[in-house]
């Protein structure tokens, strides 16, 4: 059975000549949207705006799936005819040889006529097409969509008229045509065409006063609402009324319809691309694919190259526009809208007019209003395949004027701004532009030394640029330059680069000075923006998350997502997954520089307080959730405007700490350098739990480093004594043994009191665990001591790890069923405080007596329990030990297997880790696994 889909009209579906019915209008609508690019795919994503708009609900995708099933049930009785999924959209496909679309149908009987080889075969085929309306276009269904395709098609029936009656006047018709050409020129009074095409029938029906006349009051309509006087045609024709040519009266010859046109005008305005290009091969493949993909689907090819200013966005888009000049025949338009120079940006009107003026267009017949010559420029470039190069666009208003007609052009845009309103509206492609690559930065480097010797010092001195210039395209240029005129000067350049940062690349040139080129983006921009992008730079860590950055700025939640956005559109900073936002390196610098030049040190200040406060309060609530046993630290209340975030439980708190790692190092660093000394201690002691579960033994060190100088500031003795007994712990795991003593021999000075009994008693028991790699009977006598003061403390908790730790040493002196009594009391402890850290090193530890004892499934059973509580308190640190420990007792039983997969997973943990002496450790196991597994060889005789 035949199908017909009817756009001309209202909205439907024949199918074997009987109406159809399509359900509801958005589902008769998903049917139009596909319809009226039939034969083509229509990515799903723009389904979905066609139809529901670009603010669709997140439903919509799945009503669409929905829209699509049932409109494939109502043709699936029609032979050839389909609508099929194809990569990520859909589209309607017919086989048949006369076009299934009521629209397509239309055109080709256009195309025939525009083929024919005389008027009156033209006219029955332009008749015959326009037969086809049955009214406006699209009737039934609504939409912004639908209302933009509704014009355009009724564009298309207006031209086809107008065809029409020139068709027919050359064929000699002329009185015949007053009646509908009087009606013509009132619905269409400024319409130079109908204007002339109505005054030939007039003069041929012996009119000639009234087409004097009319023309009289066309040329007056023009001049009041446009400013301008008919064009050259229409007054060509007002002269030959006026001089009774006899041409008006006879059909001319179809000779003089088809008579050769003059050669289009084909604009070619690409700048010169830049000789020294290197890499981005991503960015250009990413260029080729879409603009690929949009040559066959439509409509427009649109890309936005997006970056900070200086990333070599203009370069990117002549490179790849030059490589690819041969797909545009009808030429190239090209403009620089200088979005962010100091210089007004171009407008929309003035733009237009030049590039009409470069497709051929007289000046002095532009229209003056912008619509009407953005109509125009659509109208001189649709069907044309042309390359339009819209350099340096500060919003989509600059830009959307702009775009051409037809779906053959390809659009390219560069912006500092992402331009949200064209990705949304126009299905622009965002490309972000990033810094080179340290291969693209040196291949760069390496055409201005060409003629250079490279010895071992000048390739450090490359290395060292690429390194102050982090990559930025525009810094490397700047000394790309410098370098060739004076090569002998490259140690001075890196010098000036160390200590001046961006003021080493100043230049003569405000296009080519990178400061300048940043203060630009920042000109367009309010003031709490300016002020943000300035806070940013100065806030601890590489990179700030939403909620840090809301007690930065002092703004909402709300303002601070806002301004945020504003600054990743500029690309003055970047979002990286997660929700956090950095900058360049450079751009940081600058905007640093913003920070002391534009605001006041009380602002400074304030900033930085809230941001602390923000830091320790919430990594205090964070490490309480991990630690339930940890002692109230006495911090200060927080600055006024401080906003702290307050995880829900242990998971997210150490996601918290995870995403934060760095930047709390750096605040306790910025703590230090303001002298804030209660925070150092207080960000050491809230990060210690963190730093031993995830392994990050260097960041430990780090953190008490900086906290036992701090506490050197305080009154209080405790947390001096607390600094020295972790510093002493962080030493030590990482074999800085020596260093480990000292500091915990400090908390053990007598001269201290009564008062450090309890960090005595931890620094004893520390210095159980450094003796313990050496000499397990020092160590058993520091942890008899250890447990000694835990219990006169009264301390429970502390005594089960004083037990745990005599036990072990025990153990390890080979006395195992004293051990084991030690381990089960400190289990009891633990499990009746509820302490799941001391329970699991305590299970370890029975697992260790068991194993040694010849009962390994026992230990198999402990260690396995050991190991699940340290995953679920997300310590990987003694994770990684206790999978070493479960490796042996599966050996033991011969399960080859199972010790495999523990020690290969310990191995691996070890290794993330950085604890190569226990790597080496469980390689020696695995190497003895293969030995036990290799069969000796018989003797033979």
């Amino acid at each position: 059975m035949a199908a017909v889909v009817r756009l001309l009209g209202e909205v439907g579906a024949e199918v074997d000549g009987r109406l159809v019915e399509l359900g509801t209008p958005r589902q008769r609508c998903v049917l139009a949207a596909l319809a009226i690019d039939a034969g083509r795919v229509v990515p799903a994503d723009r389904l979905v705006e066609r139809v529901w708009g670009v603010d669709a609900a997140p439903r919509a995708r799945s009503t669409l799936h929905n829209y699509i099933s049932r409109l494939r049930g109502v043709l699936a009785g029609a032979a050839g005819v389909a609508i099929v999924r194809r990569s990520g959209g859909y589209a309607l496909i017919a086989d048949t040889a006369e076009p299934v679309v009521d629209l397509y149908r239309f055109r080709a009987l256009c195309s025939a006529a525009e083929a024919a080889v005389d008027d009156e075969l033209t006219a029955r085929l332009l008749t015959e097409a326009l037969a086809l309306w049955r009214g406006d276009a699209l009737t039934g269904v609504a939409g912004e969509w639908v209302a933009a395709e509704r014009d355009r098609l009724e564009q298309e029936r207006l031209a086809t008229e107008h065809e029409l009656v020139d068709a027919r006047l050359r064929a000699g018709d002329g009185g015949e045509l007053l009646a509908e050409l009087s009606a013509r020129a009132v619905r269409h009074p400024l319409d130079e065409r109908v204007a002339g095409q109505y005054l030939v029938a007039l003069h041929r029906a012996g009119r000639t006063t009234d087409a004097l006349e009319h023309y009289r009051h066309v040329r007056t309509q023009l001049v009041d609402e446009l400013g301008t006087d008919p064009g050259a045609a229409l007054q060509e024709l007002h002269r030959q009324i006026l001089a009774a040519d006899p041409s008006l009266a006879a059909a001319p010859t179809r000779t003089t319809r088809t008579a050769a046109a003059p050669q289009p005008v084909v604009p070619r305005q690409l700048p010169a691309a830049l000789a020294s290009f290197v890499g981005r091969e991503d960015a250009l493949q990413e260029l080729d694919d879409h603009l690929n993909a949009t040559a066959t689907t439509g409509p427009v090819g649109i890309v936005s190259i997006v970056g900070t200013g200086g990333m070599g966005k203009t370069s990117l888009a002549l490179h790849w526009a030059h490589q690819h000049t041969g797909r545009f025949p009808d030429g190239h338009l090209w403009v620089d809208l200088r979005g962010f120079s100091p210089d007004h940006p171009r407008q929309a009107g003035d733009v237009l007019a030049d590039f009409l003026a470069a497709l051929g267009v007289d000046r002095d017949r532009l229209p003056r209003d912008i619509d009407a010559r953005a109509a125009l420029y659509r109208t001189h470039t649709t069907g044309k395949r042309m390359l339009i190069l819209l350099d340096n666009a500060a919003t989509a208003d600059q830009v959307v004027p702009l775009l051409p007609g037809g779906d053959a052009c390809a659009v390219l845009i560069t912006s500092r701004n992402r331009l949200p309103a064209l990705l949304t509206r126009h299905g622009a492609r965002p490309i972000p532009v990033d810094v080179l690559t340290d291969a693209e930065a040196r291949s760069l480097l390496a055409t201005a030394l060409a003629d250079v010797q490279t010895p071992v010092t000048v390739q450090r001195a490359v290395t060292e640029l690429i390194t102050l210039c982090g990559g930025l395209p525009l810094a490397l240029g700047l000394i790309t330059a410098r370098i060739r005129t004076h090569p002998h000067l490259l140690d001075d350049i890196v010098v000036d680069l160390r200590e001046f940062g961006l003021d080493a690349l100043s230049s003569d040139d405000p296009d080519g000075c990178l400061t300048v080129v940043l203060s630009w983006s920042l000109r367009h921009l309010g003031e709490r923006h300016r002020a943000a992008f300035a806070l940013l730079a100065i806030a601890p860590g590489p990179d700030t998350g939403l909620p840090a950055a809301i007690n930065l700025t002092g703004l909402s939640a709300r303002e601070t997502h806002s301004v945020l956005r504003a600054l990743t559109d500029a690309s003055l900073i970047t979002q990286a997954p997660g929700g956090r936002y950095a900058m360049h390196d450079l751009v940081r610098a600058y905007a640093a520089t913003t920070a002391y030049r534009d605001l006041t040190e009380q602002a400074r200040q304030a900033a930085l307080g809230r941001v602390l406060d923000f830091y320790t309060h919430t990594a205090y609530q964070a490490d309480l959730l991990l630690d339930v046993h940890r002692g109230p630290l006495g911090l200060a209340p927080p600055s006024p405007g401080t906003h702290v975030h307050s995880p829900a439980d242990a998971t997210e708190a150490m996601a918290w700490f995870d995403s934060e790692r760095a930047t709390l190092l750096a605040a306790q660093h910025v703590a230090a350098l303001q002298h804030s000394h209660h925070t150092v201690w207080w960000l050491a002691m809230s990060l210690d739990t963190f730093h031993h579960r995830r392994g990050h033994r260097h960041d430990r060190l780090v953190a008490w480093r900086a906290a036992t100088h701090a506490t050197e500031h305080l009154t209080d003795q405790v947390p001096r004594l607390v600094a020295h007994r972790h510093l002493g712990r962080a030493c030590a795991a990482l074999g800085l043994h020596e260093e480990a003593i000292g500091h915990l021999h400090h908390v053990l000075d007598p001269t201290e009191g009564q008062g450090a009994l309890y960090e005595q008693a931890h620094a004893l028991l520390t210095l159980a665990r450094v003796w313990g790699r050496h000499d397990d009977h020092k160590a058993l006598d520091y942890a008899k001591q250890a447990l000694h003061l835990f219990r006169d403390l009264d301390r429970p908790l502390c005594e089960a790890h004083g037990r745990n730790a005599v036990g072990w040493y025990t153990a390890r002196l080979g006395d195992y069923d004293t051990a084991r009594s030690h381990f089960r009391t400190a289990l009891t402890l633990h499990r009746q405080h509820h302490n799941p850290t001391g329970e699991a090193n305590t299970l370890d530890s029975l697992g260790y007596v068991e194993h040694n004892t010849g009962d390994h499934h026992e230990a198999v059973h402990y260690y396995r329990q050991a190991l699940a509580l340290r995953r679920s308190l997300g310590n990987a640190y003694d994770a990684a030990s206790t999978l070493e420990h479960l490796g042996s007792p599966h050996a033991a039983l011969g399960q080859h297997d199972h010790a495999r997969v523990a020690w290969r997973e310990a191995l691996a943990m070890y290794r993330q880790q950085g604890r190569e002496s226990d790597a080496e450790g469980v390689l020696r196991q695995l190497d003895a696994l293969v030995h036990a597994e290799t069969p000796t060889s018989a003797g033979t005789s």
